[in-house]
């Protein structure tokens, strides 16, 4: 009887712990598009390496969005090496978290593309 009760302790445990995983995994909280200069992209960490970027929103440089990039993403990651420094829209979906294998934020880039800077008139 002990055993059985383990058993299936143990299942109900395995099935709501794929649940959370696939529910992390694949759920996003929301998405948009966002604007400003691209002021950093690079690819760091020690154990996972992840492309992580910053996005400046402002003249002064005190409102940043910072973003990840998954590694499947190989063209928004070659194209935001090349956009570095100017002013570029970006298409992201935001997760209820992250992994250490994704990246650092929470904020995921799908698309990205130069954009008219508003300040440059």
């Amino acid at each position: 009887m002990v055993r059985k009760i383990v058993i299936y302790f143990v299942l109900i445990l395995a099935l709501v712990s794929t649940a959370y995983f696939c529910f992390e995994y694949y759920a996003s909280y929301s998405d948009g598009v966002r604007s400003g200069q691209l002021t950093k992209f690079s690819h760091k960490g020690i154990i996972y390496k992840t492309w992580e970027g910053e996005i400046s929103n402002s003249l002064s440089g005190s409102q940043v969005f910072t973003f990840s990039v998954l590694d499947k993403n190989a063209t928004v990651i070659d194209d935001l090496k090349e956009l570095e420094g100017q002013y570029v829209k970006v298409t992201y979906k935001e997760r209820y978290r992250t992994f250490p294998w994704w990246g650092d934020s929470k904020y995921f880039v799908t698309a990205v593309k130069k954009d008219k800077s508003p300040f440059n008139k």
